[in-house]
C-alpha cells in the first residue's frame, strides 16, 4: 500500500513535490490507515550514466540528491521506491551496480520495467530470465551487505503468464496492461484476472495496476472520470483480490469522497488480512455462463476467506439497477445446514441473519456489494427442502428428494 506519482503527474515531478506528496499521505491520514509507501515512478534520473558507470538523480528536479530525498521520507515514517520507463537509463547488464545504488539512495520498492528490451542477440533471454537478472542482484547484495533486500515489482503487463513464475523472483506481477480512466478498463482488468487468482497469496501478489488513482479515484473530476459507484467497485476488487493498493490521485485536490474511499477501514482489513493471503474468486459469472471471458461483463459473484469471516463481492456490471441474488452454499467457504449474519463492508452495518439465500436489492449501476458474513450456528429446524443444493440430496431412508 502506498502512493505512485506516475497517473498524477507523469514526468512533472521534483523533490519538493515529492515531500508534499509524502506529508499530505501523513496529515490525510492515509499512512494510518496503510499507505506506506512513497514511490517515484520514472523521469527521476539524467538521461545517461556518469562516468563511473552510475544512475544519476536529475540535478535540475532533485537538487538536494536521492539520499537525502529518501531520508526525509523515512524520517516521516514512510517507504521509497522507484521505477523507470520513459527511457533513462536502465539496468540491464548493470543489475548488480544498479540494485547497489538503489540500496545506497535509501530505497526499500523497485518497481522494474520490461521496457526498452535489447536486441534477442544480445539478452539471449525472455521476460523470465531478465527479471532473474535483477531478482539475483537484489539477493546477492543483500547477503553480501546483511541488509533486507528491495522489495521486487515484476512490470510486465501481463506477458509470458507472470503468475505462473514470477514468485520466484518477486513480490508482486503485472497481469494486464496499464490502467485507463473509464470503467471499461476497471471491467476488462477485472475479468481477466478472474481467470488467475489463485496465483495470490502472502508470497506474491497479481498486480492489476494503480488502485487508489488519478486515472480512477478522482471521482468525476480530475483525471478520473468514474462515478462515485464505479470508484468504490474500482477500489473494492483490487483491495479483495489482494492487488497492491498505489494511490495515483493529487492528493492535495482529492475530495472527501476519495478519501474515504480510500481509508475504508473494514475493505483495507480484508485486504491486509494477517492469517488469510489468498484472494477472492468467482463462485459464479452471472451473466455469463462460467469462466466465459467477457471484457463488459466480468464475473458478478466472488467470495473468499478471511480470518472473520466469509467475504462476499457483488459487482453489477449492468447500465441499470439490478437485484443480485445468491445461495449462501454456492461460495465454498460457506456450511450448509448454517445460519449467517450479515456486515456490509461500505454503509459499515449489521444487516440481520441470512438464511439460505441472500438479496442484494438495487445495486446501483456499475456499483458494488462488500459483505463478511459469519457463522451464527444452525439454521432453523423445519426447512424445506431439506437441502439448499437439490443434488444427490438423500433422506436416511434411502429416499431421493431432488
Amino acid at each position: 500500500m502506498g502512493y505512485n506519482t506516475w497517473n498524477a503527474y507523469y514526468c512533472d515531478i521534483d523533490e519538493d513535490l515529492i515531500l508534499q506528496t509524502a506529508r499530505l499521505m501523513k496529515s490525510l491520514k492515509l499512512a494510518d490507515a496503510g499507505y506506506t509507501y512513497v514511490n517515484i515512478d520514472d523521469c527521476y534520473s539524467e538521461r545517461s550514466r556518469n562516468d563511473d558507470g552510475d544512475i544519476i538523480e536529475d540535478a535540475t528536479k532533485f537538487p538536494s540528491g536521492m539520499k537525502a530525498l529518501t531520508d526525509e521520507i523515512h524520517n516521516l515514517g514512510l517507504d521509497s521506491g522507484w521505477f523507470t520507463c520513459q527511457l533513462y537509463p536502465g539496468s540491464f547488464q548493470n543489475e548488480a551496480r544498479d540494485a547497489k545504488r538503489f540500496h545506497d539512495w535509501g530505497f526499500d520498492y523497485l518497481k522494474y520495467d520490461n521496457c526498452a528490451v535489447p536486441f534477442d542477440n544480445i539478452t539471449r533471454e525472455n521476460i523470465m530470465g531478465r527479471y532473474e537478472r535483477m531478482a539475483n542482484a537484489i539477493a546477492d547484495f543483500s547477503l553480501s551487505s546483511g541488509t533486507p533486500p528491495l522489495i521486487l515489482s515484476l512490470c510486465q503487463w501481463g506477458r509470458e503468464q507472470g503468475w505462473a513464475w514470477a514468485r520466484r523472483y518477486g513480490q508482486s506481477w503485472r497481469t494486464t496492461d496499464d490502467i485507463e480512466p473509464y470503467w471499461h478498463s476497471i471491467a476488462k482488468i477485472l475479468n481477466q484476472n478472474s481467470f488467475y487468482t489463485w496465483a495470490t497469496d502472502f508470497y506474491g501478489h497479481n498486480d492489476m495496476d494503480i488502485a487508489g488513482s488519478g486515472c480512477c479515484l478522482t471521482i468525476d473530476s480530475g483525471n478520473g472520470p468514474l462515478t462515485y459507484e464505479e470508484a468504490k467497485s474500482h477500489f473494492t476488487a483490487w483491495a479483495l483480490l489482494k492487488s497492491p493498493l498505489l494511490i495515483g490521485t493529487h492528493l492535495a485536490s482529492a475530495t472527501k469522497e476519495t478519501l474515504e474511499i480510500l481509508t475504508n477501514p473494514e475493505i483495507i482489513a480484508i485486504h491486509q488480512d494477517s492469517v488469510v493471503g489468498t484472494s477472492i474468486s468467482p463462485f459464479r459469472w452471472g451473466i455469463n455462463p462460467n469462466w466465459v471471458s467477457n471484457d463488459t461483463h466480468p464475473a458478478q459473484y466472488w467470495s473468499g476467506e478471511s480470518q472473520n469471516g466469509t467475504v462476499f463481492m457483488l459487482l453489477n456490471t449492468l447500465d441499470e439497477p439490478a437485484d443480485m441474488f445468491f445461495r449462501l452454499t454456492e461460495s465454498p467457504w460457506i456450511r450448509a445446514g448454517r445460519q449467517y449474519t450479515v456486515r456490509d463492508l461500505w454503509t459499515h452495518t449489521d444487516n440481520g441473519t441470512a438464511i439460505r439465500n441472500f438479496t442484494a436489492h438495487a445495486v446501483p449501476p456499475h456499483g458494488v456489494v462488500a459483505l463478511l458474513l459469519q457463522d451464527a450456528g444452525d439454521e432453523p429446524d423445519g426447512l424445506w427442502p431439506p437441502c439448499a443444493v437439490l443434488e444427490w440430496c438423500m433422506n436416511s431412508n434411502g429416499t431421493r428428494i431432488d
